[in-house]
Parts: structure tokens; C-alpha cells; sequence
């Protein structure tokens, strides 16, 4: 079959943090995408702000290459898709997959394989695609380049690759220097027979299979992305598997439910180094945006019209976690960070606070989140959101609270599924790397969330790696206690194993909340009273409402609080008299810690200034007849 040896399509994948966009960076300088003169921020890549403070990254993203062979032959454009390293971020892993002919595993020459390097690699070996396998970061000083590979060895093997897959080429590289050799360099140092990426270039251009094609064969290119753009609309982003797409050209666009219709193509571009450029024809194995489709969707069809032929749709993993996203119903809707409105007018203008706006804001989602789904509830301000794990769900809400929503958010559900007639929960492989002093602590943390110890490791550098399945409501909440268990030395990571029979009731939460149980402003005087009961949220001048959870109580139950007690003054003493005491500065709570603290009666109430946690019932009173009626029906 005709072959394009013009081109290569590759997808960069591995664990979060092991340096995929830093040698992307890399190899963009390196190929000369831009003058010499340019100011280039690190991670280039990462354009999303959220990427850039979380240093992950969210959306999957291409852009090309133009490489010069050494030999002096014509150019060869190199497509490189940076893939998200998180699990939870799946949806995206799958849809950059589909767009290349193989994949660059990056793994850290130090922390090996871990759950991540596992889930990106079981989605390429079981599209059959080649690996090319690159540690990185080899000047680490506790780096292990031997152990790493045939830790990656048994990986392969483990998810069962054939021989060719096993076959894999090795690039050693320290992708923020900037440099990659074929040759194993000493543990902790730089590769020293080379000086930069050219061996990483030369062994993709070897071993990246080039697109091959059908000239007889109809047009078919397949939606792989959305973008959208303030003058041309909607954009698709597709790989063309088989014919031509050109400028002004009329295709078939065959949609998800099957219809088909022609419509006209207004604009297409290529992608230059981080720029769309116009272009006039994309050939077979291009990667290409299109404009001129309104409401396209990812993973439909653009097609010959005279013989419209359809791309199996893209498949995702089912969604595991799911929470409630509804309106803000506390009293302070509407009223700014402070809670007072006339001191915040010019900030809350534009908020958005009416269940329309956010049932829009959460369809436009579903437009290029492929992993996400939306459900009805019983109430119509709220809606039921599943997708692949807690950190998704996050990454929406402050998404939605930066753009300004206003929004209350229930405590994360496991998504469960019924097998032979019973329930099945999703179970999570966590792996976790400790120092020894501090296994007995995260042993009994992973008994009491009934997680069981598949394997154990100690690379006799004080530091042991344990392995567990764990049902994933059980890590609800699970990394806010580790951190304290560990005193921030532990690093955890887990990944979506499958599905288990019920595990039973979990309690992972012992203490109760201390809840405010009137309106008004916190004073330093009743915080000096109630820190002894136990840690509290909340600032001096923080304005509060009845129902509002304040602090943590240090007793498994809750407490009615009243925060906004005033010191009683006379004609003989002053408000600062006698006050020898200082208030402990309050812990605070970031949105995901906020939604790991809930309980089952609690909710999050996140805006663009403030995240609260709140009773879902507000009134004092009917909490308590609710309580009581629950214990009445237990006897």
C-alpha cells in the first residue's frame, strides 16, 4: 500500500510528573519551531491555567514538528500529541491514541513504572501499537536505570504485549537539559555522548510507523478534539485516515445517531509548532482543524458524499465516581466572598447563579469531555455528574467557580454496577512509596478502608513501595489523612482496577463537624472559646449562617456552636482587656479537601471567592427530628 514517509504521528504518554511536556518543550526548541530571539515559558504545552498551577497536565494536546534529517533528506513532520499522565484524565489518553501510529513511554529513571505508566500503557498495548520507551531524567541523584527497565520489562509482560510490542527500543534522556543518547549513561549523570534530542528524533522517525493508505479508498477522517474560535466557530480536530480534505470542499458528515448531511468546509488549518496555520489540502495521516460544522461532536465522521463510509466511534472507560452539582442555596448567594453584598456589587454582577446557566455550562461540557456524563435529578437546580475520578470532578468545579458560578456540590459517590444479580463496587490499585517509620501508619489507615496488601517492595534505601486494592470510596478523603500520617513525606498514587463485590459500610471520617447555629460575623472571642473543642475553618469577620460547618469537632459527633459570640463590655473594662490568649490561625481547606471532608449529610457551597462546607439541612431543628427519626427506625 502507498505510504507517507513525509510524516509521523506520535503520542507522548506516561505518569503524571515524569516530564512529558518538559521534553516536548524540548524538542520544539531543538527542531527550530521558533526565532531565536522569542521569550518561551516552560511547559509550553500546558497553556490552561489550572495546568499551570496544578503542574499536571489536563487537556490533551498536538502540535508538529518540522525535523531536518542529518543526511540532508527532505523534512518530515513530526505530530506529537501530549497526553494527560492521570487516570481521571482517561477520556483524553484514548482520544490521543486514536489519532497517532505508536507511542514514546517516558518513564522516570528513579520512581520506575507506576499505576499511570500502567493505565497509559495497557490503552497503547491494546490498540497494538509499538512502544518506544525513553527514561527520563537520568541525572537524578537517586536514579536507578537498570532496576527501571526490567521493572518495565515485567510491565509489559504483565499486561500480556506480544513479542514485537516486547521488542521495544530504549532512549535515555534528562529532557530539561535537553538531551538523549542510545546509550545507557551512569546512574545520576547526563547522557555524555550526546548533546542533544537528535537519537530521540532519529529512533521515532525509525521505529514510528508512517501513515499508510488506500488510493482508491473514499475520503474518511475522523473528530478526534473540539476547539472553538470567536470568528470561525466550532472547530474539529481530525485525522484524515484515507483521502483528501480541502478548503471549501463539501463532505459527508455522519453523526454519532448515524444521520448524515452534507455541509461545506469554511476553513482548514495545520498545526506549526503551538500556531494553526490555513492550509489548502490535508492528505491521508494529517492531522488538520476544520471549521463549518455547528454542533459537531467528537468521534463522528467527515466522509466522501458520493460513498459516506463511518469510523467506529471513540469508547472510554466507564465513569467510577459521580457527585451532585446543583445551584447555591445558602443565604449568602449572590453576596461576594465577605457575604456582604454592598461591598461586593462590582464583583458579583456577572454571577451566574440560575439553574439554566449552569445546566448550559454543564452541556457545553459534555461537548469535549468524551469520560463525562450528566444525569437528571429529582430536584431541578441539580444535576448528577459521573466521571472518572475525584480529581476530574475538581478540576470542572473550579473551573465552573473561576468563570463565575455559583454552585452546591454534594459529597462524591462511588458509580456502582450490578453483576449476576449483585452489586459491584469500582475498586482502586494504589500504590504508595513511604519512608519505613511510617508503614504501621499507613497499614492500619488502608485497613480501616478495608484496602488488602497485594505486594511489598523495599529498595533498601529506607523508602518501602506497597501495593493494595482498595475500594475507591474508601479513598474518599484518603489523602488528606495520609499526608498527616506520613507528615507530607508519602507519595500515593492509584488507578481504576475493576469491579468487586460490596465491601460493606466504611467509616473513614471519625470526627464530627462543629456547626455555626445563628447568622452573623466570627469574633476572635468565640474562637478563643471553641479551639479547644477542636480545629477550626474560619477567619475573625468571616460572615457565617446557621447550618455552616465552622471547624472540626474533636469527638466523633456534632456540635451547635455559636461562632459570632461577642465579649459583654462595661464602663470599666475595654473589649481587649484581659485577653491574653491568641487565636490559632484556622486550617484551611482547599475545594478538594472540602469535598474529601463531607459527610453524607454535608455539601460543598463553592463561589468565585469563598468555598464553604455546609449541613445540606440548615435548620437546627429539623436536623435533629431527622436524626431522631433515623435512630427510632434503627430500633
Amino acid at each position: 500500500m502507498p505510504t507517507r514517509h513525509d510524516i509521523r504521528n506520535v503520542a507522548i504518554v506516561a505518569h503524571v510528573d515524569h516530564g512529558k511536556t518538559t521534553i516536548v518543550d524540548a524538542m520544539l526548541k531543538q527542531a527550530g519551531a521558533f526565532a531565536a530571539h522569542q521569550h518561551l515559558d516552560d511547559r509550553m504545552m500546558d497553556s490552561n491555567d489550572l495546568e499551570r498551577e496544578k503542574g499536571i497536565t489536563i487537556l490533551a494536546k498536538n502540535t508538529a514538528v518540522k525535523y531536518h534529517p542529518k543526511d540532508g533528506g527532505a523534512p518530515i513532520t513530526i505530530n506529537i500529541i501530549d497526553t494527560p499522565g492521570h487516570a481521571d484524565f482517561g477520556g483524553e489518553v484514548e482520544r490521543g491514541l486514536s489519532m497517532v501510529d505508536a507511542v514514546v513511554l517516558l518513564v522516570d529513571a528513579s520512581e520506575g513504572p507506576l499505576p499511570q505508566t500502567r493505565f497509559v500503557l495497557r490503552k497503547a498495548l491494546q490498540a497494538k501499537m509499538p512502544v518506544i520507551l525513553c527514561i527520563n531524567k537520568t541525572d537524578r541523584p537517586d536514579s536507578r536505570i537498570d532496576e527501571v527497565v526490567n521493572e518495565t520489562y515485567d510491565l509489559f509482560l504483565d499486561l500480556d504485549a506480544n513479542e514485537d510490542q516486547i521488542e521495544f527500543p530504549i532512549v535515555y534522556a534528562c529532557g530539561r537539559d535537553g538531551v538523549a543518547s542510545l546509550t545507557k549513561p551512569e546512574d545520576g549523570t547526563v547522557p555524555a555522548d550526546s548533546d542533544s534530542l537528535e537519537p530521540f528524533f532519529s529512533t521515532i522517525l525509525e521505529h514510528v510507523p508512517a501513515p499508510v493508505y488506500d488510493e482508491e479508498a473514499p475520503l474518511q477522517a475522523h473528530v478526534t478534539n473540539l476547539d472553538a474560535d470567536n470568528f470561525l466557530g466550532r472547530i474539529a480536530l481530525v485525522r484524515v485516515e484515507q483521502g483528501e480534505l480541502r478548503k471549501g470542499q463539501t463532505v459527508a458528515w455522519i453523526k454519532r445517531d448515524g444521520t448524515i448531511s452534507n455541509v461545506r468546509i469554511t476553513e482548514l488549518m495545520m498545526t506549526e509548532a503551538l500556531t494553526r496555520k490555513p492550509a489548502e489540502v490535508a492528505g491521508p495521516g494529517d492531522i488538520c482543524a476544520v471549521a463549518g460544522f455547528p454542533d459537531i461532536m467528537i468521534g463522528e465522521t467527515l466522509a466522501d458524499p458520493e460513498n459516506p463510509i463511518a469510523l467506529p466511534l471513540i469508547s472510554v472507560d466507564e465513569p467510577a465516581i459521580s457527585m451532585t452539582i446543583g445551584t447555591n442555596t445558602s443565604p449568602l448567594v449572590g453576596r461576594g466572598g465577605t457575604g456582604k453584598g454592598a461591598d461586593a456589587k462590582s464583583a458579583v454582577k456577572d454571577r451566574k447563579v440560575t439553574a439554566r446557566q449552569v445546566k448550559d455550562r454543564l452541556d457545553r461540557e459534555l461537548v469535549g469531555n468524551v469520560s463525562l456524563r450528566v444525569l437528571d435529578t429529582e430536584r431541578p437546580d441539580a444535576w448528577e455528574v459521573q466521571g472518572r475520578g475525584e480529581l476530574a470532578l475538581a478540576i470542572l468545579v473550579e473551573q465552573m467557580r473561576r468563570e463565575g458560578f455559583e454552585l452546591t456540590i454534594g459529597k462524591p459517590q462511588v458509580v456502582t454496577q450490578e453483576i449476576d444479580g449483585k452489586v459491584h463496587e469500582p475498586v482502586e490499585r494504589m500504590t504508595i512509596d513511604v519512608p519505613e517509620e511510617h508503614m504501621g501508619a499507613v497499614t492500619q489507615l488502608m485497613g480501616v478502608r478495608k484496602g488488602r496488601m497485594d505486594n511489598m517492595s523495599n529498595h533498601g534505601s529506607g523508602w518501602v513501595r506497597m501495593e493494595f486494592v482498595v475500594p475507591s470510596r474508601g479513598l474518599i478523603g484518603f489523602r488528606t489523612e495520609f499526608l498527616t500520617g506520613t507528615r507530607g513525606t508519602g507519595i500515593a498514587h492509584s488507578i481504576h482496577e475493576g469491579y468487586e463485590p460490596w465491601f460493606g459500610p466504611l467509616v473513614t471520617r471519625n470526627n464530627g463537624s462543629l456547626v455555626a447555629d445563628r447568622a452573623g460575623s466570627v469574633t476572635p472571642f468565640a474562637m478563643i472559646n471553641l479551639q479547644e473543642r477542636g480545629v477550626l475553618f474560619t477567619d475573625p469577620g468571616t460572615e457565617v449562617y446557621e447550618g455552616m460547618i465552622v471547624g472540626e469537632n474533636s469527638r466523633s459527633d456534632d456540635m451547635d456552636v455559636n461562632i459570632t459570640k461577642e465579649k459583654k463590655l462595661t464602663n470599666m473594662r475595654a473589649a481587649s482587656a484581659d485577653n491574653t490568649e491568641n487565636v490559632v490561625p484556622p486550617r484551611k481547606l482547599s475545594l478538594e479537601q472540602s469535598l474529601e471532608f463531607c459527610r453524607d449529610d454535608e455539601c460543598v457551597e463553592v463561589t468565585p471567592e469563598a468555598v464553604r462546607i455546609r449541613k445540606v439541612v440548615l435548620d437546627q431543628k429539623e436536623r435533629s427530628r431527622t436524626a431522631s427519626r433515623a435512630k427510632s427506625a434503627a430500633k
